[in-house]
């Protein structure tokens, strides 16, 4: 080992040893946190900045993909429940290109078109339209659970079976499978977007042939366009929210905040109806007939009576001759006589133009069937024109008197109570909250400041140390070399006699001599020039 690494190992050692406990305490406490806070650092600056690589996996992909980052070696995270994988942020691009050329993520776990890649083909005509089916529900899945919200999809389709023997067939239905997010809904323009996906992705299909229903057993829409009583209640909840807070903000601006109090309560009609009504009138002007028919039927005789009537005896009797006339009016006329049996008639039929109109009204649910609103307003303020305030309130609700809605406004107290000891136990509670952090704060600084007081003392009684042995091994030379100069200087003066031994130095004073010569240095050597000089004169 070189001497100057063994000589301050040896310094480093001496001055341990010469540590009370106390200081040994302090010192091992010290290190400790040193090595410590620069482990935390080294670890902090050396841990990469982690993106995600792909999220919403399904579990088979998700543990295809780990075991391809453990095959390469790369560090991962897995968040999100393992649906989301987190690598180095600089190793994103070059890792999803790998992941793409092994064939990951396969897109879900197994369903989709992807199934039509694996038929066979013997397959049979039963097994293809199966295996379409199955396609169309997977991908339709997929789909929806990309909604923000949802996490997990399912679609099942009843398709009619097509034959060249059925004149008619039913129409194609589905139903639909969805599971939110913890503490997430699906609001009413979700429900009619998952609606709509479904039906415009199958062919024939109708909106209202969709049924939407949640983890929790809610029908949000159901088959005949006729949603459940949760999204019922979700849209009116909605319009009541809607129209509370426009007014409350109106009051607000023109009362003050919390001098009135607004409360809305609607009554939705979500019954569809569906009328046609057709109408016809005559064109103005007057039109030429569309088309026109006219029959004429024609017949005359000889005047012979053929046959007779058969009498009491046997004989037949020849009725008597005799005429006879016959007219008739409307679409024709006949004419006929006895003698000559002649027979006419005539009928027209005419076609006229007519304007047609049909007219074909369907009623959406949600419109309002009644509702009323109720305000109170503080005894506090003075001088308000209730009348005023209540007419602006119903123009800003939408208020029709026609189909009964009410509007209410009152002036009373206000029970300020609740809001007064709510904001004493916030006022406590901030008040504890800077108590805590000053508290923190306090024992942050003094575990600090000894820390830092620590080393502080580490540092001078090291430097402490390392000064008195450098003066030991000084100061030891420094005595040895007056003793030959003084040696040197009274030989020069010829004295015969012989020197005196020197005396010996205490410890003491010898510590004082080198403490001096440490020092004062400068003086120190003044005084040893002088003695030289004295000695040589």
């Amino acid at each position: 080992m070189p001497a100057p690494i063994s000589g301050l190992l040896g310094r480093l050692t001496r001055t341990a040893r010469e540590f009370s406990v106390a200081q040994r305490t302090l010192a091992v406490i010290g290190v400790a946190v040193l090595l410590l806070g620069g482990l935390a650092l080294s670890a902090w600056l050396s841990k990469p900045t982690m993106a995600p690589l792909f999220a919403n996996l399904s579990a088979s992909d998700a543990s295809a993909i780990v075991d391809q980052l453990t095959s390469k070696g790369v560090s991962y995270q897995l968040t999100d429940g393992g649906s989301t994988i987190m690598v180095p942020a600089n190793q994103v691009y070059q890792l999803r290109l790998s992941a793409a050329a092994a064939g990951l993520p396969t897109g879900s776990d197994g369903g989709g078109y992807s199934l039509l890649d694996s038929m066979g083909m013997t397959s049979s005509e039963f097994q293809q339209q199966v295996t379409y089916q199955r396609a169309l529900e997977g991908e339709l899945a997929k789909t929806i659970a990309a909604i923000d919200g949802v996490t997990t999809a399912s679609v099942h389709l009843a398709l009619p079976e097509k034959s060249v023997f059925v004149s008619t067939t039913s129409d194609p239905t589905a139903s639909v499978f969805v599971k939110t997010a913890p503490g997430a809904t699906l609001g009413a323009d979700q429900v009619q977007s998952i609606v709509h996906l479904v039906s415009a992705g199958i062919e024939n299909m109708k909106p209202s042939d969709v049924s939407v229903v949640d983890a929790a057993g809610h029908v949000l829409s159901a088959v005949g366009g006729e949603g459940g009583s949760v999204l019922q209640n979700g849209q009116v909840s909605d319009y009541e929210a809607r129209v509370q807070d426009s007014v409350q903000q109106m009051l607000d601006t023109v009362l003050g905040p919390g001098n009135a109090v607004v409360s809305v309560t609607a009554d939705l009609n979500f019954d569809q109806t569906q009328r046609t009504t057709e109408s016809y009138s005559a064109p103005s002007p007057t039109l030429p007939p569309i088309n026109s028919s006219t029959t004429v039927e024609d017949y005359a005789g000889n005047g012979q009576v053929v046959g007779g009537v058969l009498g009491q005896t046997g004989a037949v009797t020849t009725p008597s001759t005799g005429t006879g006339s016959a007219t008739g009016t409307g679409t024709g006329t006949a004419t006929g006589t006895g003698s000559s049996g002649t027979y006419h008639k005539e009928s027209a039929t005419v076609n006229n133009p007519l304007n047609k109109v049909t007219e074909k009204m369907v009623t959406a649910p949600g419109t309002v069937r009644r509702q009323s609103v109720s305000v109170i307003v503080s005894d506090k303020l003075t001088g308000l024109n209730l009348t005023d305030l209540q007419t602006s309130i119903a123009a800003a609700a939408g208020v029709d008197t026609t189909r009964g809605d009410v509007v209410s406004v009152t002036q009373m107290p206000f029970d300020t109570t609740a809001a007064a000891q709510a904001q004493q136990a916030l006022a406590a509670a901030d008040k504890q909250a800077t108590a805590d952090r000053q508290t923190e704060l306090v024992k942050t600084g003094a575990i600090a400041g000894v820390v830092l007081i620590s080393l502080i003392l580490l540092i001078v009684m090291g430097m402490r140390r390392s000064r008195q042995t450098r003066r030991e091994a000084i100061d030891l030379g420094d005595l040895q070399l007056l003793e030959a100069a003084k040696a040197e200087a009274l030989e020069a003066a010829g004295e015969a006699r012989a020197l005196p031994q020197a005396p010996v130095v205490p410890d003491s004073k010898r510590d004082d001599v080198l403490a001096m010569a440490a020092e004062q240095p400068a003086e120190v050597a003044e005084v040893l020039r002088g003695w030289l000089t004295a000695g040589r004169s």
